[in-house]
């Protein structure tokens, strides 16, 4: 008979889930408070749902984060892509220790080193920031995320299916884009939303590489929060965390819809 968890491990994981979920179900709960004040309830109220919906700037802001994180993640999922298909099926090329050494770096490097240095570079390629600054520095750094998730698919992936594919007449890229492009697309969909997430959380990249009208929504929280804080931050992150969850659940009930078996005639 399989036991359960002992009460010291039970224990231990619900203190750890608290921490983790209480700040936000506070930050949920104090987005429909009626005060001005965040940490005095005035009862409920969606006053700053509404003082939402008519701040340019903050909506100006979120309409930004959206456009930079859609397109970094789309570019870094690409390059991260053709990266591990370098590193799973080059074999031992020339120059791969170096390769494999540029992909990871960003990993372990700091977010201000990285900032200053695409700032650097842009500045000596006498480039303007904006918003495409923002987006090829967003896409840079979350690179190596989405190389490592795909790589780790992509080498447990058996490469005999691609091999019988081009026995039936496909060439090696058709071979890859109809047999083993759906086989790791899992993989590939979650490196596309770990870079997204990526890059609508980042403060530090983007402080160094934008420019006028490129004000991501990290920026203009931060930039308000060391004014004071507004319940409408709270308004705001709660929205995010709507849009996030709901997404979560579309992806999981799209993967259980596939997982389960269809039933002949």
């Amino acid at each position: 008979m399989r036991r359960g968890p002992s009460p010291f491990v039970a224990a231990v994981l619900g203190l750890g889930l608290v921490f983790l979920y209480a700040p936000i179900v506070l930050l949920v709960v104090y987005s429909f408070n009626a005060s001005r004040l965040v940490t005095v309830w005035g009862g409920a109220s969606t006053r700053w749902y509404a003082a939402l919906a008519a701040d340019d700037q903050m909506l100006s802001a979120i309409w930004v984060s959206l456009r930079v994180g859609v397109l970094s993640a789309s570019l870094a999922t690409l390059l991260g892509l053709s990266a591990a298909v370098a590193l799973v099926r080059g074999g031992r090329f020339r120059g791969r220790t170096a390769f494999s050494g540029m992909i990871y770096a960003p990993l372990v490097m700091p977010e201000v080193i990285l900032g200053l240095s695409l700032l650097l570079l842009f500045v000596s390629a006498g480039a303007p920031r904006g918003f495409w600054t923002v987006t090829v520095s967003h896409a840079t750094v979350t690179l190596c995320y989405a190389t490592v998730v795909i790589q780790a698919r992509l080498a447990g992936f058996d490469a005999r299916i691609e091999e019988a594919a081009q026995d039936l007449g496909c060439t090696p890229l058709q071979a890859f884009v109809k047999v083993t492009l759906p086989n790791i697309a899992p993989a590939v969909a979650a490196a596309w939303m770990l870079a997204f997430t990526l890059s609508l959380d980042d403060l530090v990249v983007a402080s160094f590489t934008s420019g006028p009208g490129a004000t991501t929504l990290p920026m203009r929280l931060y930039s308000q929060v060391r004014l004071g804080v507004n319940p409408e931050i709270n308004a705001v992150s709660t929205v995010l965390i709507g849009v996030v969850a709901a997404a979560v659940a579309l992806a999981y009930a799209i993967q259980q819809r596939r997982a389960r078996p269809v039933n002949a005639g």
